[in-house]
């Protein structure tokens, strides 16, 4: 699994125009997911990300996770993070899981991060959504369970 991490002011996700999910500030992921990936992988990315400090405390240093700071979670599946883009000019997603493995584990891993007492919001598994939030810092890291 692979998750883009942004530190977020503010974060939203809409499908045909309405909201259906939305966050304060916290953290907007990005979730990837492929064929090799098991709850294990939802479960370490899960722990990682609840307790990632990289909110500021009062000396502008990173010590604060999103639980520290009471701030609530976006979580978007984005299987174009699979994207292979070595050959050619458009991306091949033969890396990407299949959606019926996808979902199941991209809802354990929300399950998850729920279990830590985050306030977890999502966005429509493969729908086209519209996502719109503003970068903290800007701040973004990629965690990837296999790396």
């Amino acid at each position: 699994m692979k998750v883009v991490v942004q530190r977020s002011k503010e974060a939203q996700v809409s499908v045909s125009g309405e909201v259906i999910g939305r966050i304060e500030q916290g953290l907007m992921l990005l979730v990837g997911i492929t064929h090799e990936d098991t709850e294990e992988d939802a479960r370490y990315l899960a722990d990682k990300i609840s307790g990632l400090r990289i909110f500021e405390d009062e000396q502008e240093k990173m010590n604060f996770s999103v639980k520290d700071i009471g701030g609530g979670i976006l979580s978007v599946s984005q299987f174009t993070l699979y994207g292979d883009c070595r050959k050619g000019r458009r991306p091949n997603f033969m890396a990407a899981a299949r959606p019926e493995q996808a979902e199941a584990l991209y809802e354990k891993f929300n399950e998850l991060l729920r279990g830590h007492g985050l306030h977890v919001e999502t966005g429509a598994f493969g729908e086209m959504m519209d996502v719109s939030f503003t970068n903290w810092g800007p701040v973004t890291l990629i965690v990837d369970s296999k790396a």
